[in-house]
């Protein structure tokens, strides 16, 4: 009996599960329910293209600048900088406001070099993690101090602002903006919005090259709009991802910036360097604040800090020594200018290429808004049944909404990609 009772105690010791055995089943059953995540639909273009083996493939879905060889570019006075940066400066911890330098030079860019608002002290910057960090930054500091804002958002607009502002529990209204008929700017639908809205609103904007249409209003659309955000007490929010990338142009492309400014308006800005200087992965950026005085500044400039704490503690450090270098030094930001232009100029010619291909193959469509649009993207105008047939058919991949990444168009692949478009939008 005694023997039978010890085998049985044996038995249950070896079928008993662990302590760590049960603790893991305990935490696989507190995440049980959690679903995967809806893959993001640019991200989920560029994967779907890598799986493709056809050799004729050809990815437009991505938002990153291409040389004429389809290959990822580094500029020549990033990499001058990064060889002053090598072996000469440490990398201890920046600030949590970040890199002084980089912020500086980054308001001259958006401001204007001899920027009144810059020499009496009146703005609030701060390094940010890209144009995302800084628009998040914002949007989180707009909940925490002005609680029943809220934020007013263009049709469309790139996908990730309505997931930035979703998750600082901003709530959000749209704004006409793209006219699908002219495939160009509602102008008229834009101004009635703006008239609509509650005194007072929040409004994001894009500052140039606006992600996905192209479509940016004129320079006396942008002071008409500036007039009625005057009449109406609206605070702009300027997302400025492109500034030189558009145009070629700096200035030009602050130039809605520049008007407001001078119609006296206060404003929040983000920049980024992910495009102008080709800084994808180093997440460069910057959020300022225009205030009404010093005073408010150091105190607006003191809050984004406490926001930045625990969400990231500081920012990155070699982006920051890359940018400011670069436009620091007048040679290397000349550099830099003909550089940025050289890109801008690259999507231009193969804006004008894509047209043409197009007109020559018999397209009874219009594509002028290929031309007239600006940036990195063209808003093309195809449904996604048409997209669908490209991936489908001839290995070209772009998101289903018809954007096409003009960067990733090159003189080798642009006749195939337009005989694709016009064999899929041409009416039978």
């Amino acid at each position: 009996m005694a023997m039978s009772s010890s085998l049985a105690a044996i038995r249950r010791r070896a079928v008993a599960p662990s302590p760590l055995a049960a603790r893991a089943r305990a935490m696989a059953s507190l995440f049980g329910h959690v679903e995967p995540a809806p893959k993001d639909p640019i991200l989920g273009v560029t994967e779907a293209f890598l799986a493709d083996p056809s050799p004729d493939k050809v990815n437009v879905g991505v938002g990153a600048y291409r040389d004429d060889n389809g290959k990822p570019v580094v500029l020549d006075c990033v990499r001058e900088a990064e060889r002053r940066i090598a072996g000469n400066l440490n990398m201890e911890y920046l600030p949590m406001g970040g890199s002084i330098k980089m912020i500086e030079e980054s308001l001259k860019l958006a401001y204007g070099e001899d920027s009144e608002f810059i020499k009496d002290k009146r703005i609030a910057a701060v390094q940010a993690l890209s144009g995302t960090g800084a628009c998040r930054l914002f949007a989180d500091f707009q909940r925490r101090f002005l609680p029943d804002s809220q934020i007013y958002i263009p049709t469309p607009t790139w996908s990730n602002h309505h997931n930035i502002w979703r998750d600082a529990q901003v709530p959000q209204r749209t704004f006409t903006y793209y006219h699908p008929e002219s495939r160009g700017l509602d102008f008229a639908g834009l101004m009635d919005d703006i008239k609509n809205a509650p005194n007072g609103s929040f409004f994001l904007l894009h500052a140039c090259a606006h992600n996905p249409t192209g479509v940016d209003p004129t320079e006396e659309q942008w002071r008409e709009i500036s007039y009625q955000f005057k009449v109406k007490n609206h605070f702009p929010f300027f997302d400025m991802a492109y500034q030189g990338f558009a145009s070629g142009d700096p200035e030009r492309d602050a130039r809605a910036i520049r008007i407001f400014l001078e119609d006296g308006h206060q404003i929040g800005c983000a920049q980024s360097y992910a495009k102008n200087m080709g800084l994808y992965g180093q997440r460069a950026g910057c959020l300022s604040i225009l205030c009404e005085d010093e005073m408010q500044a150091v105190a607006v400039k003191s809050q984004l800090q406490q926001i930045a704490r625990p969400m990231y503690s500081n920012p990155p450090v070699h982006g920051s020594l890359v940018v400011s270098i670069i436009l620091n030094d007048p040679e290397l930001k000349s550099l830099w200018l003909k550089e940025v232009k050289g890109m801008a100029d690259r999507i231009i010619g193969m804006r004008k290429a894509l047209r043409e291909n197009l007109e020559s193959l018999g397209s009874h469509l219009s594509w002028d808004h290929i031309t007239n649009q600006i940036g990195m993207f063209c808003y093309s105008g195809m449904t996604p049944e048409q997209v669908d047939r490209l991936t489908n058919e001839y290995h070209i991949y772009m998101t289903r909404n018809g954007r096409i990444s003009m960067a990733g168009v090159t003189t080798g692949n642009v006749a195939y990609l337009a005989n694709a478009i016009h064999e899929v939008t041409k009416t039978k």
